[in-house]
């Protein structure tokens, strides 16, 4: 192999100690101060690898090499570091690191690129601290909304404030950065935070398209009343039409959906949230995603139909707020052949596979042709600090990584 493995480790191990929970836990939440430690480090790290750095107004972390033609559209590569409330060691930081261990490699190899390569560590992928994810990446295409800045986690913070305190001042006049032609090509690696490549027992897999996320919020409203004095069939009970919805939507995903869809409730809170209030409001997300437009629509109109008839049935006012919607973007098939014709070299027969989660990918989709590599992960668990991947899988899909942006770069 061509990379450094031991440099590699060493930078995946020293990052897992920033925002550590427990003993392989992570916890760096977007623009918060383990974050801002996390980006100084790493920025180091391009540095070291030749590329000369800047945080931009979005709070993403770029560096840069210059290629001997400038006029040429640039290559891009990154993911995120950024990580869920309860995470792992993996998700995001092996791409992030994996693309600047590729510059790197490149510089010990003597290689100079032919054309401009650019790493970005994206800032919020994850979207668990503002409950709207990808914003770096989506300020640096322009698919930035009204709004953005005054979102608040869940301590009242906003996001213009955490920006400040993570030491960026926000400048959304500044999206778009890229536009369409600007970029021949971005590649990501992730781990697949998935089963299929540990049920094939392959270490690398080569991602054919991402599946189109929707994210809801789903804000139901009754009325609080004593628990011991409101008869049963008197109540305007917000929660048990929540519970009803979520079993409801449980079941048509399982029983209307393709073999792809997944449909989760993943967070609730609920007011005046007292053992003996009836709840009065209840607010909850819904994510559902398909790699099918056509049956993603048809199980979302029916969500919509279940939401409707439980609220009348209960006597429940209800809104629905949508805070993410993407269609499923395929990869470029010039890039899935490159990875392809480099993968035969490297003896990996690495299989062809979607991807269930959403990434930074699928938004750079829309000004640019895009690619990604998968790696195993164990059991396929992810957003867990259980997350886990052997270091010799990473080593391997960095490895691809490698030729496959070399080539890019050189053509």
């Amino acid at each position: 192999m061509k990379i450094n493995q031991k440099r590699f480790q060493e930078h995946m191990e020293t990052l897992a100690e920033i925002g550590r929970i427990g003993e392989t836990g992570v916890c760096r939440l977007a623009h918060s101060k383990e974050d801002r430690e996390a980006v100084d480090v790493v920025r180091i790290w391009m540095e070291e690898a030749g590329l000369t750095t800047h945080i931009d107004g979005f709070g993403n972390l770029v560096g840069r090499i210059e290629g001997q033609a400038k006029d040429l559209p640039i290559l891009l590569l990154g993911s995120h570091i950024d990580s869920q409330p309860y995470g792992g060691r993996f998700d995001g930081t092996a791409g992030a690191l994996g693309a600047i261990e590729v510059v790197h490699t490149m510089k010990d190899e003597g290689v100079t690129p032919n054309r401009t390569i650019e790493v970005i560590c994206f800032a919020d992928e994850e979207g668990s601290r503002f409950n709207k994810g990808v914003f770096g990446v989506r300020g640096i295409i322009g698919q930035l909304e009204d709004g953005e800045l005054k979102r608040k986690d869940k301590n009242g913070i906003t996001r213009l404030e955490a920006l400040r305190e993570f030491g960026v001042e926000p400048d959304l006049s500044q999206s778009p950065v890229y536009k369409q032609g600007d970029i021949e090509a971005f590649l990501e690696l992730h781990i697949e935070q998935g089963p299929v490549l540990e049920s094939k027992n392959k270490p690398v897999g080569i991602v054919s398209a991402i599946s189109g996320p929707i994210w809801l919020t789903v804000t139901l409203e009754g009325f609080a009343g004593h628990a011991g004095s409101v008869p049963m069939n008197l109540r305007q009970d917000a929660f048990l039409g929540a519970s009803i919805i979520t079993k409801e939507f449980n079941e048509l995903v399982r029983k209307e959906g393709t073999p792809n869809t997944v449909g989760t409730i993943g967070s609730v809170q609920t007011f005046p949230n007292s053992r003996n209030i009836i709840p009065e409001k209840v607010e909850f997300t819904i994510d559902l995603r398909d790699i099918d437009l056509d049956a993603r629509t048809r199980l979302e109109r029916k969500l919509y139909e279940i939401i409707e008839k439980t609220s009348k049935e209960l006597h429940l006012e209800y809104s629905i707020s949508e805070d993410t919607r993407s269609d499923p973007r395929y990869c470029a098939d010039w890039i899935k052949d490159i990875m392809k014709e480099q993968d035969e070299k490297l003896g990996y027969q690495s299989p062809t596979l979607m991807s269930g989660p959403f990434h930074d990918a699928l938004f750079m989709s829309y000004i640019s042709d895009y690619g990604m590599i998968f790696v195993r992960c164990e059991k396929g668990i992810s957003h867990n600090p259980l997350e886990f991947a052997e270091m010799e899988d990473m080593q391997k899909g960095v490895e691809l990584l490698y030729h496959t942006a070399v080539k890019i770069a050189q053509s």
